[in-house]
């Protein structure tokens, strides 16, 4: 007797082997045995007559840590309706734990608002025990961030750490390799990690190497400067021989978008040079950044506040403006997804705003740096289709959502919310696999499997397999799509009909129960 019997499915087991129809028996928390088992009986027995049978989803790139959405909308539910049920975080740099001090929460890269905030926590160990006792409705892992950990130690100066600094950095990162971090992230292209050098990188993805960790990297430049910058990560890797991971792989600005076809040739080249490296993306065509990203990266030297300070200065001012328009990027095509602001702010295209108040799209976009404490988060049309095409191909992408787990309620925040964290995953099946052809039901399975348990060292998940964790999705192909969109992003996917994870069913004929069986998951 099993607890949970799964007959007549079409699995689709992870590896990339073909689809074939066989039953899956669970018991407790994992797969127990599969095979054809019409004559074994289930506690709770489902049909999947029809239905697609895979892995529960591995979302690599995820941000509902650093967004604070595990603690204000624990139960993720826009991921869980994309078939997720593990879920990476501290990435792009930015990490909840280790903490120098609990005032470090303060560096995270997503503003939240801190009154909210209760931590709990120094250390990574204290973290997950943290997490434990709140109960978690996803598997979660996370990465140990390069920039929460350096901010927790220089605090605001802008410079290299002394040897006694980096150090003390070092001990923190092996610290929470020790108690379960996967590796470590970076996000260089953020003010403060724009002064880490080759060298500093390098000596930090030894100490990752030698737990057998990963490095994932938001690299320092995904436009004119994305060759180079996929070049540095690459430097950082070869020497350090560290397992390399490049976060959200994108060419921003269609002057840029020929680059792609280089930027993955490159990272294809060099991974068949005993290199281990990987990347991921998203199926969506606008960005979802922080303002300040997109000006000259001197201006932001220093941090917010000589930021702030230097575009109040009318002859900086100028040189910024002059700058930003010789650059060729379309400043009026940027919308205001979140800021500092009144809400009525969110979603109002910055070429909107520059008519209404008769200035440039340049001189708005500083304009609403100042009045928002220099704090806005931004979407924008600024990738290219038939690079996520090109990246979809590439046999070792991987697909993330960048995203983070809202529900429907979120809405009346205001807040314009990206359509990555509701629709990826289905998404990618609906336009890329059933309509055009682009990966085979196998491979994008794949991709959001065991691609990424593997690379990320996440152990038995990711597959279809005797032994492995009962994370299951079962997909109804009549029923999938992603209905989110960048206007109307509030819309859970369709398409999982039942979710399971470690051997209990969360989503069951396509309604959510809820339920905290999630786990953390360590290195």
């Amino acid at each position: 007797m099993f607890d949970i019997l799964i007959k007549n499915g079409t699995v689709i087991d992870g590896t990339g082997s073909a689809m074939r129809n066989f039953d899956i028996g669970i018991k407790d928390d994992k797969i127990v045995e599969i095979g054809e088992l019409h004559n074994e009986r289930g506690e709770i027995e489902i049909d999947a007559k029809g239905k697609i049978v895979c892995p529960g989803f591995v979302d690599v790139n995820n941000h509902s840590d650093t967004y604070w959405q595990m603690f204000l909308e624990p139960n993720l539910e826009s991921l869980v309706y994309q078939g997720i049920t593990t879920i990476v975080g501290g990435n792009c740099g930015s990490s909840l734990a280790p903490l120098v001090s609990a005032k470090n929460i303060e560096s995270i890269q997503k503003w939240v608002d801190l009154s909210k905030v209760n931590v709990d926590w120094l250390s990574t160990q204290e973290f997950f025990d943290f997490l434990e006792k709140k109960g978690l409705t996803l598997n979660f892992a996370t990465l140990a961030g390069h920039g929460t950990m350096r901010r927790g130690v220089l605090e605001d100066e802008m410079r290299s750490p002394n040897p006694k600094e980096l150090n003390f950095i070092k001990k923190k990162l092996t610290q929470s390799l020790e108690q379960g971090s996967l590796g470590m992230s970076t996000g260089l292209i953020y003010t403060h990690a724009r002064m880490a050098t080759v060298s500093e990188l390098t000596e930090l993805a030894e100490i990752v190497q030698k737990y057998g960790g990963v490095y994932a990297t938001h690299i320092r430049g995904e436009a004119e400067e994305l060759a180079e910058s996929i070049e540095e990560a690459i430097t950082v890797a070869e020497k350090s021989k560290v397992k390399l991971h490049i976060s959200h792989l994108k060419a921003v600005g269609a002057k840029n978008w020929p680059k792609m076809e280089e930027a993955i040739s490159l990272i294809e080249r060099v991974n068949n040079k005993d290199l281990d490296i990987s990347f991921d993306i998203y199926p969506y065509t606008n960005t979802g950044s922080v303002l300040y990203t997109f000006l000259p990266p001197w201006v932001a030297e220093g941090g917010r506040t000589m930021m702030l300070n230097r575009l109040k200065d009318p002859g900086i001012r100028a040189k910024v403006i002059a700058e930003m328009k010789a650059s060729v990027f379309e400043y009026d095509k940027i919308e205001i997804a979140s800021s500092g602001l009144d809400k009525t702010m969110n979603r109002r295209r910055v070429s909107e705003l520059a008519v209404s108040q008769h200035k440039t799209a340049e001189d708005t976009v500083l304009d609403i740096l100042i009045a928002s404490d220099g704090r806005v988060i931004t979407s924008a049309e600024l990738l290219s289709e038939n690079n996520i095409r090109q990246a979809l191909r590439s046999p070792l992408s991987m697909i993330a959502t960048n995203g983070a787990g809202y529900s429907l309620a979120h809405n009346d925040t205001g807040e314009m919310v990206h359509p990555r964290s509701f629709g990826t995953m289905m998404k990618i099946f609906s336009q890329y696999v059933m309509s055009e052809e682009i990966l085979t039901w196998e491979e994008a399975v794949k991709k959001m499997t065991s691609a990424p348990a593997e690379k990320f060292g996440i152990r038995n998940r990711g597959k279809i397999e005797k032994g492995y964790f009962a994370d299951v999705v079962i997909l109804d192909q009549g029923k999938i799509g992603a209905g989110a969109t960048k206007d109307d992003p509030y819309q859970y996917a369709r398409g999982v009909e039942h979710l399971l994870i470690n051997g209990k069913i969360i989503l069951q004929e396509g309604e959510f129960k809820g339920g905290r069986n999630g786990r953390i998951i360590k290195r």
